[in-house]
Protein backbone atom coordinates (compact mmCIF):
# COMPACT_ATOMS: atom_id res chain seq x y z
CA UNK A 1 0.00 0.00 0.00
CA UNK A 2 1.21 3.47 -0.93
CA UNK A 3 2.04 5.88 1.81
CA UNK A 4 0.30 9.11 0.24
CA UNK A 5 0.22 12.68 2.72
CA UNK A 6 -1.89 15.13 1.92
CA UNK A 7 -0.24 18.84 1.88
CA UNK A 8 -1.81 20.09 4.94
CA UNK A 9 -2.73 16.98 8.10
CA UNK A 10 -6.48 17.93 9.25
CA UNK A 11 -7.44 17.37 12.98
CA UNK A 12 -10.56 16.14 13.94
CA UNK A 13 -12.64 16.14 16.91
CA UNK A 14 -14.55 13.62 18.20
CA UNK A 15 -17.64 13.41 20.74
CA UNK A 16 -15.76 11.94 23.36
CA UNK A 17 -13.29 14.89 23.36
CA UNK A 18 -10.15 12.61 21.40
CA UNK A 19 -8.29 14.82 18.48
CA UNK A 20 -7.04 12.97 16.07
CA UNK A 21 -4.25 13.72 13.25
CA UNK A 22 -5.01 12.47 9.97
CA UNK A 23 -1.99 12.98 7.66
CA UNK A 24 -3.42 11.10 4.28
CA UNK A 25 -5.83 8.77 3.06
CA UNK A 26 -4.40 5.40 4.88
CA UNK A 27 -4.64 7.04 8.18
CA UNK A 28 -8.23 8.35 6.99
CA UNK A 29 -9.03 4.63 6.34
CA UNK A 30 -7.99 3.73 9.40
CA UNK A 31 -10.30 6.76 11.28
CA UNK A 32 -13.32 6.14 9.20
CA UNK A 33 -13.22 2.18 9.77
CA UNK A 34 -12.33 2.52 13.60
CA UNK A 35 -13.09 5.80 14.92
CA UNK A 36 -15.96 7.13 13.01
CA UNK A 37 -19.88 7.94 14.74
CA UNK A 38 -22.67 5.63 14.01
CA UNK A 39 -23.84 8.81 11.29
CA UNK A 40 -22.23 7.25 8.32
CA UNK A 41 -24.05 9.21 5.22
CA UNK A 42 -23.18 9.68 1.67
CA UNK A 43 -19.95 11.56 2.05
CA UNK A 44 -18.56 8.93 4.62
CA UNK A 45 -19.13 6.20 1.85
CA UNK A 46 -17.31 8.45 -0.98
CA UNK A 47 -14.85 9.44 1.70
CA UNK A 48 -13.68 5.59 2.16
CA UNK A 49 -13.89 5.31 -1.53
CA UNK A 50 -12.12 8.03 -2.68
CA UNK A 51 -9.30 7.35 -0.17
CA UNK A 52 -8.79 3.99 -1.38
CA UNK A 53 -8.57 5.54 -5.04
CA UNK A 54 -5.96 8.27 -3.80
CA UNK A 55 -3.87 5.08 -2.75
CA UNK A 56 -4.26 3.11 -5.63
CA UNK A 57 -3.17 6.58 -7.74
CA UNK A 58 -6.48 6.97 -9.59
CA UNK A 59 -7.22 10.12 -7.24
CA UNK A 60 -5.35 13.05 -6.02
CA UNK A 61 -3.93 12.61 -2.28
CA UNK A 62 -5.56 16.72 -2.02
CA UNK A 63 -9.02 15.05 -4.01
CA UNK A 64 -9.47 12.56 -0.86
CA UNK A 65 -8.60 15.01 1.41
CA UNK A 66 -11.83 17.45 0.52
CA UNK A 67 -13.92 14.52 0.78
CA UNK A 68 -12.84 13.89 3.67
CA UNK A 69 -13.40 16.64 5.16
CA UNK A 70 -16.96 16.93 3.87
CA UNK A 71 -17.32 13.05 5.41
CA UNK A 72 -16.22 14.78 9.10
CA UNK A 73 -18.87 17.50 8.56
CA UNK A 74 -21.34 15.31 7.88
CA UNK A 75 -20.62 13.34 10.89
CA UNK A 76 -21.23 16.35 12.56
CA UNK A 77 -17.13 16.25 13.79
CA UNK A 78 -14.94 19.07 14.05
CA UNK A 79 -11.96 19.28 11.82
CA UNK A 80 -9.49 22.01 11.43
Amino acid sequence: MRQVKWNEPIEIGFLQGNTQIVSGPSEALNCLANLWPELRGPHYVAARSICRAAIDGRKSAEEARAVFISATREARLKAH
